[in-house]
């Protein structure tokens, strides 16, 4: 089976998404010293292989699953812990099969925490590397894209959240993709194609209410001066 595709719109996606963390500059070292822990030194250089090699993969995934990145840094931990206990049965090659499988469930409760708490999406305790080199006006149309992103993948079940962000933001192929979350190829294309469906429906839905309340900002900022040149006529 061909693999669907990037359109010119979508392939932008993952130009707006943004850099990880710059705590991730150092985190591979942390992460591996603190997974490698009480392991033989076989299975600890293979752990420290493990975190060093995949750990940027494994945060732009949680983040993508919808883990906010306020709680990344303990989701990356959990995954990486789970990822050393059981690093005796993972078969060379396929580490980042299972770190997406441990990324899906980690995600899964970190998402019913967030409902619970009810936490206002766009609350950041880790901010994005800042690019010095853009302009005010590029940063903020950025920001305002990312947001969009972020809302729209929101709306999105897990399942085809996790197939959309893999083909349209890490650039996999379908036929990785169903390497790497353990479906068939077919069963990755109905859901992309379903996902790429709400996708636009989404995007159409929030951008209008976006419009919608940038009129009524409008009229509200245009109001008290139409009272003023009421008040002016009516005195004269």
């Amino acid at each position: 089976m061909g693999s669907a595709p990037h359109s010119d719109d979508e392939q932008s996606l993952a130009d707006v998404e943004g850099e990880p963390c710059e705590l991730l500059d150092d985190v591979d070292e942390d992460q591996a010293e603190l997974s490698v822990q009480a392991h033989s030194p076989e299975r600890a250089v293979r752990i420290k292989g493990v975190v060093v090699d995949h750990h940027t993969f494994v945060w732009r995934s949680l983040v993508r699953l919808g883990v906010p990145r306020a709680d990344a840094e303990d989701a990356l931990q959990q995954v990486f812990m789970v990822t050393a206990r059981r690093i005796d049965d993972i078969a060379p090659g396929s580490e980042r099969s299972f770190l997406y499988g441990v990324c899906l469930r980690v995600a899964s409760r970190a998402r019913r925490t967030v409902a619970r708490r009810r936490e206002v999406v766009g609350e950041d305790a880790c901010p994005e590397r800042v690019d010095t080199a853009a302009r005010p006006d590029e940063m903020l149309d950025r920001a305002r894209a990312r947001a969009l992103l972020d809302d729209i993948l929101t709306t999105m079940p897990i399942e085809l959240r996790a197939v959309f962000t893999l083909f349209e933001l890490e650039q996999l192929t379908m036929s990785e993709i169903a390497t790497l979350i353990g479906v068939p190829q077919g069963t990755v294309a109905s859901r992309l194609r379903r996902a790429r469906e709400l996708f636009a429906e989404q995007r159409k839905r929030i951008e209008a209410r976006m419009r919608s309340a940038r009129s009524a900002t409008i009229d509200r900022a245009a109001a008290p001066t139409a009272r003023i040149g009421l008040t002016e006529g009516e005195g004269t």
